[in-house]
């Protein structure tokens, strides 16, 4: 059976994203999430949205090995059992080309829509196409740094049914907080809070009084959630749920966060992050 270079994880002459090699591990929760999602949810609701507001090109290479992943929109495509509806947005032009031209390749490619620009503008409208017909959606929201505001996450919340897997930057976090910390309102941190009940805790950090510094924030970001209806907000009393992307010396680079309005979400992501990319299960 011939294959399509577009839809394998092989170099096909088109723009990838750039990319270490935790990259393999993220894909990995992703592919297994969605592969649970979509076998035990495709036959219960008729229509299925997958949200991707990074989407990037389609394609990661780690730059140190040249090896090459399918991202996280053709994690998406090519599952076993495919959404309804796709929306893939991006802001880099040349990446949403080299993403429609991949896509173009599939069976599916009538159910994508793409639109450029930038996420957190876009997701008003992209709420609104969605929002008149009762779905079950997906967003994974894994931008490359701090881009993710609060406000797309709250906009998001509208949709009755809505995962998230949703990127905790935790070096980016490290390296802003010290001097968006001396800033008065309105940083790039407190966009992505929303608000600035991150100061006082990264305050007591700073003089030594707290410990845990990330503990304490993403519990605060899950309280947040939990404002908008994610009830279903996994914690830290169990291990492995939060899983991070490490570099090379081990040190944690970001943190997939997971969030659902139903109980059952919660159970589809305690399954998959219980096994590690290895297929090694985790010790709690």
């Amino acid at each position: 059976m011939q294959t399509n270079p577009y839809l394998e994880p092989v170099a096909d002459g088109l723009q990838t994203r750039d990319s270490g090699a935790w990259v393999a591990e993220k894909l990995d929760y992703l592919r297994r999430y969605v592969d649970v999602f979509e076998t035990s949810m495709r036959k219960k609701w008729p229509r299925r949205a997958y949200i991707d507001l990074f989407s990037g090109p389609g394609k990661c290479e780690d730059r140190a090995t040249g090896q090459i992943y399918l991202g996280s929109p053709l994690v998406a495509l090519t599952a076993r059992y495919p959404f309804t509806h796709y929306y893939f947005v991006d802001s880099d032009q040349s990446a949403m080309a080299a993403l429609e031209r991949r896509c173009s390749a599939l069976q599916v490619f009538s159910r994508i829509q793409f639109r450029l620009g930038n996420a957190n503008a876009i997701a008003s409208s992209l709420v609104n196409d969605l929002l008149p017909i009762p779905s079950l959606n997906l967003a994974f929201l894994d931008p490359e740094g701090l881009e993710l505001e609060w406000s797309t996450v709250a906009t998001l919340a509208t949709l009755d049914r809505l995962d998230l897997i949703v990127h905790y930057p935790q070096v980016g976090l490290n390296r802003y907080m010290p001097a968006a910390s001396t800033h008065p309102g309105n940083t790039q941190v407190d966009r992505f809070f929303g608000d600035e009940e991150w100061r006082p805790i990264f305050e007591a950090h700073a003089r030594g009084e707290e410990s845990f510094l990330h503990r304490q924030l993403m519990d605060h970001y899950k309280d947040r959630l939990a404002s908008l209806g994610y009830a279903e907000t996994l914690r830290d009393d169990e291990a492995g749920l939060e899983p991070a992307m490490k570099n090379e010396k081990g040190v944690p680079l970001y943190r997939l966060l997971f969030a659902s309005k139903h109980s059952l979400g919660i159970d589809f992501w305690r399954k998959i992050t219980g096994k590690d990319v290895h297929g090694q299960r985790r010790l709690l």
